[in-house]
């Protein structure tokens, strides 16, 4: 019988504890049974039946006895720095526990790798890739850290009925037992907000639901919008009964730090009685582009320079170059060294006088020569002059990068660009961690994600071996 399903059973005898044991605060009452339980099951289900089976066994019995169970990391939306805040809530728990198992249920943007388990290549989430090569989580395969892939055409494959629901969800639940079996305990990071993957029928709510896992919710910082974001989230792991372990307000502006702590605090335990895990403030160079992360973002690479890939450049910094040589020179020897600068592709002017500042700059022992230069040229119309080429390839060190689009439309990507953290940029990645995760209140999160021989933290609910048996 489904965790859900003898609810409705024991509603009668006990329904605080129920109430308790499903919902994401103890101020909500039980809800009424409906006409039909098993109508509802699928959908309310914690996985205690079909594909998933008993989710318990994913829960995993610590050295003190208690229940530690999965932890599932969701955004309310795009780009609010979900991956840096599961980089730091996996280098916390590092810290806690002896292995600490990794998984991304569902991706969308993959990289190929090498499977040690099966000697051969294969494809996974960028994420998984980043996780397990920055922590070194060598006790798991990447087979099993990326169970599903969802490519361009894949919806429409999955519209067309010809990719089976069961098989994605057998997928995902194989993989978390083989990291489960591996691991002390599990964290999974999702895509995008709650609702993510809703077409194929394995959104992050869904699938937390089907392993058993503990939600955090990761919003911007805020609090009329972060808190109408939240809500939108809640209601749908309500919907398939995910408890929620807690909130990280996160990229919260400096001088409103104290009042946004305490205001987005104080609402969550009025509302839902849910705990703030984390309130994180803005660190601007987390957002500034790396040279590596142009090349991705242009589709091209590096003309010369190579080896400052990894070099970030603030977007409040970067100069489009319209003016004379000479004002070009001063710009070079008077703005900081690390600005970015875009020309055309017709300034041969500018484009000389780039490598000959930066060959000055190195023969006179002057400040680090920083600066980058980024030539634009519409695709089809302008290309770089053979000779400027050749002299650009005889040039070692100085950051220049040829691109097909003109310099606005260059500016404009940029500027509606947001850089992600990738696995080869390891300073970048470790400065997220090292900022994130004293901001994490983690003995309130493995407290929230724990429980002592109880369904949820509470001594006076349904039992663990209780619920195991029934």
């Amino acid at each position: 019988m489904s965790l859900v399903r003898y609810s409705w059973s024991l509603a009668a005898k006990r329904p605080q504890a129920v109430a308790r044991c499903f919902s994401s605060s103890s101020t909500i009452t039980a809800p009424a049974p409906p006409a039909d339980p098993s109508s509802t099951a699928t959908s309310t289900d914690r996985g205690g039946g079909g594909v998933g089976g008993d989710v318990t066994r994913f829960w995993k019995k610590r050295g003190d006895g208690r229940l530690q169970r999965p932890i599932y990391i969701a955004a309310t939306r795009q780009h609010v720095g979900k991956t840096t805040t599961s980089l730091a809530i996996m280098s916390g728990l590092q810290k806690r526990y002896n292995k600490v198992g990794f998984l991304k249920p569902v991706g969308q943007q993959h990289v190929e790798v090498h499977s040690d388990n099966l000697n051969q290549t294969l494809r996974v989430d960028k994420d998984v890739c980043l996780v397990r090569e920055h922590f070194q989580l060598d006790h798991v395969d990447y087979e099993h850290m990326s169970p599903v892939i969802i490519p361009r055409g894949y919806t429409k494959k999955y519209v067309d009925g010809k990719i089976d629901n069961d098989r994605q969800l057998k997928d995902i639940i194989d993989s978390m037992e083989h990291v489960t079996n591996a691991s002390d305990v599990v964290l999974c990071e999702g895509t995008g907000h709650c609702a993510v993957g809703s077409i194929v029928n394995v959104n992050n709510a869904k699938v937390a639901s089907s392993i058993g896992a503990d939600m955090i919710l990761v919003a911007n910082g805020g609090l009329g919008s972060a808190f109408d974001e939240l809500e939108l989230n809640r209601v749908l792991c309500q919907h398939y009964n995910v408890r929620i372990a807690g909130v990280i307000i996160n990229k919260v502006m400096q001088d409103k730090y104290e009042q946004t702590k305490h205001y987005v605090s104080k609402a969550l335990k009025q509302a839902w009685g849910i705990p703030l895990l984390g309130c994180i403030p803005d660190r601007p160079f987390l957002g500034c582009p790396a040279l590596a992360d142009l090349e991705t973002l242009f589709d091209t690479k590096l003309l010369t320079g190579g080896e400052h890939r990894f070099r970030h450049y603030s977007v409040q910094d970067i100069n489009v170059v319209t003016t004379s040589l000479t004002r070009f020179l001063e710009n070079l020897r008077e703005k900081p060294a690390r600005t970015l600068y875009i020309c055309h592709v017709t300034r041969d002017d500018l484009i000389l006088g780039f490598m000959g500042e930066y060959q000055r700059k190195r023969k006179e022992g002057e400040r680090p020569f920083e600066a980058a230069l980024i030539i634009c040229g519409r695709r089809g119309k302008y290309q770089l002059h053979p000779e400027i080429k050749d002299m650009i390839d005889g040039i070692h060190g100085a950051p220049m990068m040829f691109v097909e689009l003109s310099t606005h439309q260059a500016m404009t990507k940029i500027n509606n660009f947001t850089p992600k953290l990738n696995y080869e940029d390891t300073n970048r990645v470790q400065v997220a961690v090292d900022h994130y995760e004293p901001y994490i209140d983690f003995d309130e999160l493995l407290r929230r994600t724990t429980s002592a021989n109880s369904s949820f933290n509470d001594p006076s609910s349904i039992s663990f071996e209780e619920l195991r048996r029934l």
